[in-house]
């Protein structure tokens, strides 16, 4: 095993896949001759050139659009969004194009496409670049969801990503390109709907995806000091999304938090809430409690900003609530 930084194992897992299918090619703002905003694709023009790794105008809505056209001539695009706070000047090709040609051509058409980059708040970037989308996207018939949370994930799912005769919206974090992890020296391909369990425990379930999970894991290290033990479920797939696994942790532990770095009216956690009331709700010594954002837009001011994003503190407050502690 290796320890490579995400942003490399991005860059691996596109340029691993354009070597072997000549059809799939990058497309976006600054990734050619920049190597990536935050160099995910460092050295990709070199080997590949400028026919296959592409720099844009600013204009996510006509590149987006020539991605999706180019499904229907054989290609395989994978489009960067600077961040996915930009990919709605461009949404309407994603939700009314990619995510309805299948079905709408009668099959004749897969769209074969993955858009991928930064999701949520990186910083004081304030509130137009600091919004998560992920349940925006999971909640249109056609697309899939994906929101790593480590390198090694990252790799194997966005390999699965560019594979997929489906559109694909990968989510990352500008807060975790620089975060390193093993990642192994051959290929691997990640299964696309299928939550990871990070940690065994009894006490609690805790559900989670994307960067913010890391506040889930400080909380549990602290809280088995106390004798509290959690298990921690990476969805990494948001939509489809891996039920199952949600189901058989409630059925062990009892108990249930959710963590999820978005606003908390209609989201991710939202929908896990319904689906595990309706499945398993006589195995719930407890209410759930999902830990979402603030609801307002992100504050600018770093001391705001702490108050507005969840923490591992709120998660801890979370746990012990459940257990009646």
């Amino acid at each position: 095993m290796r320890t490579i930084q995400f942003r490399e194992a991005v860059c691996e897992a596109m340029s691993e896949e354009m070597r072997r299918d000549a059809s799939v090619y990058l497309m976006g703002e600054e990734v050619a001759e920049y190597n990536g905003a935050y160099k995910a694709s460092k050295g990709m023009l070199d080997e590949f050139g400028p026919d296959r790794v592409i720099d844009t105008p600013i204009a996510e809505l006509g590149f987006g659009g020539i991605g999706v056209g180019s499904t229907m001539t054989g290609c395989r695009p994978i489009i960067e969004y600077m961040t996915f706070n930009f990919s709605l000047v461009g949404i309407d090709q994603i939700i009314n194009n990619a995510a309805k040609i299948r079905q709408m051509s009668g099959g004749q058409f897969p769209c074969p496409i993955v858009f991928r980059g930064p999701t949520a708040s990186a910083g004081q970037l304030g509130a137009t670049h600091s919004q998560a989308f992920e349940n925006w996207f999971a909640n249109t018939p056609g697309l899939k969801v994906i929101v790593p949370s480590n390198p090694y994930d990252a790799k194997g799912l966005l390999k699965a990503a560019i594979r997929d005769n489906d559109p694909v919206i990968f989510m990352e974090s500008e807060q975790m390109y620089g975060d390193k992890g093993e990642v192994p020296d051959g290929e691997y391909i990640l299964p696309i709907g299928v939550a990871d369990i990070k940690r065994e425990g009894t006490d609690v379930t805790i559900v989670s995806f994307g960067k913010i999970i890391k506040e889930a894991y400080k909380a549990a290290d602290e809280l088995a000091k106390e004798g509290i033990s959690c298990e921690i479920i990476d969805l990494r797939t948001v939509r489809p999304m891996d039920h199952n696994a949600i189901m058989e942790s409630v059925k062990k532990t009892n108990r249930l938090v959710i963590l999820e770095e978005a606003w908390p009216f209609g989201n991710v956690s939202t929908e896990i809430t319904y689906q595990v009331q309706e499945q398993v709700f006589d195995y719930l010594d407890a209410p759930i409690i999902k830990i979402n954002t603030a609801d307002t837009p992100a504050p600018y001011s770093p001391v705001l900003l702490e108050e507005w994003l969840p923490n591992s503190g709120d998660v801890i407050k979370a746990v012990k609530k459940v257990l009646y502690r």
